[in-house]
C-alpha cells in the first residue's frame, strides 16, 4: 500500500513536470506557431534517448507573489540525448512557464548540464525561448546569467556550442548565444536584441518593429550575429542534426569521417570551363565547392551575410572539411570588413576543433573606399590574416583565378604555413591587376608616348604575360603545383589523407592578442 502511494506521488510529480505551464499556456504556444520545449527535444534527438535531470526543481523566490507560481522544472528542460547515436547535452527553455524567464534555479539547471557536457566532452545545444531575466528575482537572476556566460566562455574551443533562437531573446539573454559557435533563427518567429522596441522608442524616439530590430533576416543578413535562417522549427532541428554530423565531440577528437560511395579520384570535367578566361567576368564559387565535395553536399554557414566570401562544411573522401572561398559573383570576391570577420571566426572554429581547412582563392584585393577604411578594414583584415597564421590544422589552398596584393597573403598563402598550395592555369598572382600595375610603373612612359592608349595596352599585355599566371609563384615555391581543374578533387583527397597525422604547435603562451 505504501509502495503504491509512493509510486503515485512520483507519477503525479512527473505529470506536473510534463505539463509545463498548463494546457492553456501550451495551446497559446501552439497558436504562435511554436513548439513546446519537450516537442522540440523530441524533434532534435534520436527517439528514446533523452535522459532528463532536474525535472522537479522549483524556484526559491517568494517575493511579488512568486510563492504562488511554482512550476516543476522552473521553465527549462535539461538533460542528455543522442544525435545519430552520438552523445549531446541539451537545454530547452519553456515559454509556457513564466514566459521562459530565467531565475537563479533556472540558470542553475543550465549550468549543471553545461558542466556535464564539459566533463563528458560532448556538444551542448541550447534551445532558447525566453523573456529574459525574471524581474522579481532581481540581481539573483542577473547572477544566473553571468554564471552561464562564464561556462560558455570556458567551454569555447573545448566542446561545440550551438544555439537555436526559437522565440524572443532579449537583454542579457542574448550574450550566451553570442558566445556560442553557431546560432540558428526561425524566420519571422525569432528575435534577438539588447533593448526592445519599446525601450528604444522611449530613449531615442526611434520607432522600429521587433522584426526589423532583431529578427532572423536582420541578424543573418545585416549584423552577422546569427549563422542560419530557417523556415520553421522542424527545419531548425534538422539543420542542427546535420551540423553536428560535421563536428567532433570535443577539441581532443579528430574531425569525423563517414563512408561515401563518391570516389576520391573522381574527375570534375565541368571545372575546366567554369572559370572564365576574361578576368573581369564573374562565376559562382559554390559550383566549384559542390563539384569537389562528396555527393555535392555543402552546408553553407552565414550565406546571407558578407556573401562576397563563402564559408561552410563539406566532405572530401568522407573527411569533414571546413571551406573558405572568395565569391567572384559578389563584389568580385573582394575582402571587406564583414567578410574578413566572418571568415576569421570560422577559421578559428575549425582550428579549435581539428577540422582541416580548404581555401579557394579568387580575390582581386581589399574593397577600397572611405567607408571600409573608417570601418576598420585594416583591423578586420588582420583578423583573417591572424586566424590563418595561427591555425595548425591541415590547410590546403587552391587559387582558381585572381590572387592580388595583400589579399593573396591573407587568403591562406604558403607564407602563413599552408601545407599545400595549388593553382589552376587560370590563376593570376601579382601585387595588383595588370592595368593598375602598368598605370603605376609606366605612368611617365605612357604619358610621353605618341599613342598613350596603344602603349598602355601593350604594357598591360606584357605585364599580364609575365605576372598574371601561376608560374612565377611556382618557380619560387609559393605554389606547390599547377594542376588541371578537373583533377582538383583527386589532389585534395590525396593531400588531406597525407595530412591526417600532421603535428604542428604554436609557441607556448597563455593566448595571443587577436586584433578584435
Amino acid at each position: 500500500m505504501e509502495r503504491e502511494r509512493l509510486l503515485r506521488r512520483l507519477a503525479e510529480a512527473e505529470a506536473g513536470s510534463l505539463a509545463g505551464g498548463g494546457a492553456e499556456k501550451v495551446a497559446k504556444q501552439h497558436e504562435r506557431g511554436r513548439l513546446t520545449a519537450r516537442e522540440r527535444l523530441d524533434a532534435l534527438l534520436d527517439p528514446g534517448t533523452f535522459l532528463e535531470i532536474d525535472a522537479f526543481v522549483t524556484h526559491q523566490c517568494s517575493d511579488f507573489g512568486l510563492d504562488n507560481q511554482r512550476f516543476l522544472g522552473d521553465g527549462v528542460v535539461v538533460g542528455q540525448g543522442r544525435i545519430d547515436g552520438r552523445l549531446v547535452f541539451v537545454f530547452a527553455q519553456d515559454f509556457t512557464v513564466l514566459g521562459g524567464s530565467l531565475s537563479a534555479t533556472h540558470a542553475g539547471k543550465i549550468c549543471k548540464v553545461m558542466d556535464h557536457a564539459l566533463r563528458a566532452g560532448a556538444p551542448v545545444i541550447g534551445l532558447n525561448d525566453s523573456g529574459g531575466a525574471r524581474i522579481q528575482e532581481g540581481v539573483a537572476a542577473l547572477g544566473g546569467y553571468a554564471d552561464i556566460f562564464l561556462r560558455n566562455t570556458l567551454a569555447s574551443g573545448v566542446i561545440p556550442q550551438i544555439s537555436a533562437i526559437l522565440g524572443p531573446c532579449a537583454g542579457g539573454a542574448v550574450y550566451s548565444p553570442a558566445i556560442t559557435d553557431f546560432i540558428a533563427m526561425v524566420d519571422r518567429k525569432s528575435f534577438m536584441f539588447v533593448t526592445g522596441p519599446d525601450v528604444i522608442r522611449t530613449v531615442t524616439h526611434e520607432v522600429v518593429t521587433q522584426e526589423h530590430l532583431g529578427g532572423a533576416e536582420t541578424h543573418t543578413g545585416v549584423s552577422g550575429v546569427a549563422h542560419f535562417k530557417v523556415a520553421d522549427e522542424p527545419a531548425v532541428m534538422s539543420l542542427i542534426r546535420e551540423l553536428i554530423g560535421y563536428l567532433p565531440q570535443n577539441n581532443l577528437e579528430e574531425a569525423p569521417r563517414r563512408g561515401t560511395e563518391d570516389p576520391p579520384d573522381r574527375l570534375c570535367p565541368e571545372l575546366t570551363e567554369l572559370v572564365p578566361t576574361n578576368p573581369n567576368k564573374p562565376y559562382d564559387i559554390l559550383d566549384v565547392i559542390r563539384c569537389l565535395a562528396d555527393e555535392g553536399r555543402f552546408l553553407e554557414v552565414q550565406p546571407e551575410f558578407a556573401a562576397n566570401i563563402v564559408i561552410g562544411f563539406a566532405r572530401i573522401d568522407g573527411r569533414s572539411i571546413g571551406v573558405v572561398a572568395n565569391q567572384p559573383a559578389v563584389l568580385a570576391g573582394c575582402l571587406d570588413v564583414g567578410s574578413s570577420s566572418k571568415a576569421a571566426r570560422f577559421v578559428r572554429f575549425c582550428d579549435a576543433f581539428n577540422i582541416p581547412l580548404l581555401t579557394l582563392v579568387d580575390v582581386p584585393g581589399f574593397l577600397p573606399g572611405t567607408e571600409q577604411e573608417h570601418g576598420g578594414i585594416i583591423k578586420h583584415g588582420a583578423k583573417l590574416l591572424y586566424a590563418f597564421a595561427e591555425a595548425t590544422v591541415p590547410k590546403v589552398t587552391v587559387i582558381t583565378r585572381k590572387a592580388y596584393g595583400g589579399a593573396y597573403d591573407v587568403m591562406n598563402s604558403k607564407h602563413l604555413r599552408s601545407d599545400y598550395n595549388f593553382a589552376w592555369p587560370t590563376a593570376e598572382i601579382a601585387v595588383m591587376g595588370p592595368a593598375g600595375a602598368v598605370n603605376v610603373i609606366f605612368r611617365r612612359e605612357i604619358e610621353s608616348a605618341a599613342d598613350p592608349t596603344a602603349r598602355r595596352a601593350e604594357l598591360v599585355e606584357e605585364y599580364r604575360e609575365k605576372f598574371a599566371n601561376p608560374y612565377r609563384a611556382a618557380a619560387l615555391g609559393f605554389i606547390d603545383a599547377v594542376i588541371r581543374p578537373e583533377e582538383t578533387r583527386a589532389r585534395l583527397a590525396q593531400v588531406f589523407a597525407s595530412l591526417e597525422t600532421k603535428r604542428e604547435k604554436n609557441p607556448p603562451k597563455k593566448h595571443g592578442n587577436i586584433p578584435l
